[in-house]
């Protein structure tokens, strides 16, 4: 008799596409194993018509499915490694991080024109703080406009609501077979992306026999070290989804770690932006300590102006 197990996702093409990537690479590995999907709504699925930074950032896209993680529904749980906040519940943990699929930000623009080239009050659809912080810094002019849902209707929405251009996930784009689409991919000092974006995060319960040895066969070590001291940065500074945090980890051939993080004001006139490297092997130390050079820098006084914008926009 085979085993079995279920993997909780969201039911948006992308996330079944992730989840079936999943299941597919574990039957491969293992084959007395049988793997059935299922679907579970999020909060951030059902709110479709308010921006995401007034639906309240942390654990959008996940709370939902962590819960059916905890209560035994599920064994697996396959989300973007971006949606995850900083804090993880107890009980749970990141069990695997695959390879990395491209971590940049894809401008995506009606007319094939680059950003430099986009015409001036050129209107930008996002619904991420972070890459509306980094484009008003770049280019002021730019109106943005908030836009939500799945990829599909992102890259519609284009089209029906006069956008010249949206940003989007070049990762997305990729795995969902629309990377013709992309017309930039916008270069890191322009567009730093966000926290693990491009990884999938495989999230299980902790310390489970049955679960350890799936977890060992589709985790990507380097992937890993880079991803936890992303996210060693975005817990120092007790990030949620919606907060125009961005960081990126890259490895050297020599064993070498180099992390790149930035805050930004809501408007883009400020942006704290810093690098610090080290050893591999102390990823997630450089990823604290990068934070505190942020935090010094003032990236403290503009992280509790959000706080006190989403305590007021909660209230």
């Amino acid at each position: 008799m085979g085993r079995q197990i279920t993997i909780g996702t969201r039911g948006s093409q992308l996330a079944l596409w992730q989840a079936n990537w999943v299941k597919s690479a574990l039957e491969e590995k293992f084959s007395d194993l049988s793997v059935e999907l299922l679907i579970i709504k999020t909060k951030g699925d059902k709110i479709l018509d308010v921006p995401l930074a007034k639906v309240g950032g942390k654990g959008l896209f996940v709370k939902e499915i962590e819960e059916a993680l905890l209560d035994g529904r599920i064994d697996l749980a396959v989300h973007s490694m971006k949606d995850m906040p900083a804090d993880i519940p107890e009980g749970l943990c990141i069990g695997a991080i695959p390879e990395r699929e491209n971590p940049r930000d894809a401008l995506v623009s009606r007319h094939n024109l680059p950003l430099a080239e986009l015409p001036r009050g050129a209107r930008v659809g996002t619904s991420s703080l972070r890459r509306s912080a980094q484009l008003k810094s770049v280019r002021p002019d730019i109106e943005i406009v908030s836009l939500r849902g799945n990829l599909g209707t992102r890259l519609k929405k284009l089209e029906t609501e006069d956008l010249d251009a949206i940003i989007l996930a070049a990762a997305g784009l990729r795995r969902m077979g629309f990377e013709d689409r992309i017309t930039e991919c916008l270069d890191e000092t322009v567009m730093l992306p966000a926290v693990g974006q491009g990884a999938l995060c495989i999230e299980s319960r902790e310390n489970d026999p049955e679960i350890g040895p799936l977890m060992a066969a589709l985790n990507h070590g380097e992937t890993r070290t880079v991803v936890l001291g992303e996210r060693a940065f975005l817990n120092r500074l007790e990030g949620g989804c919606q907060v125009p945090i961005a960081c990126h980890g890259e490895l050297s051939a020599d064993g070498g770690f180099a992390l790149t993080g930035l805050v930004a004001s809501l408007d883009g006139m400020t942006v704290i932006r810093e690098r610090l490297s080290g050893p591999a092997a102390e990823c997630e130390r450089i990823g604290v300590a990068l934070a505190e050079q942020l935090l010094a820098q003032g990236a403290e006084e503009i992280l509790e102006s959000l706080k006190e914008t989403d305590e007021n926009n909660n209230r």
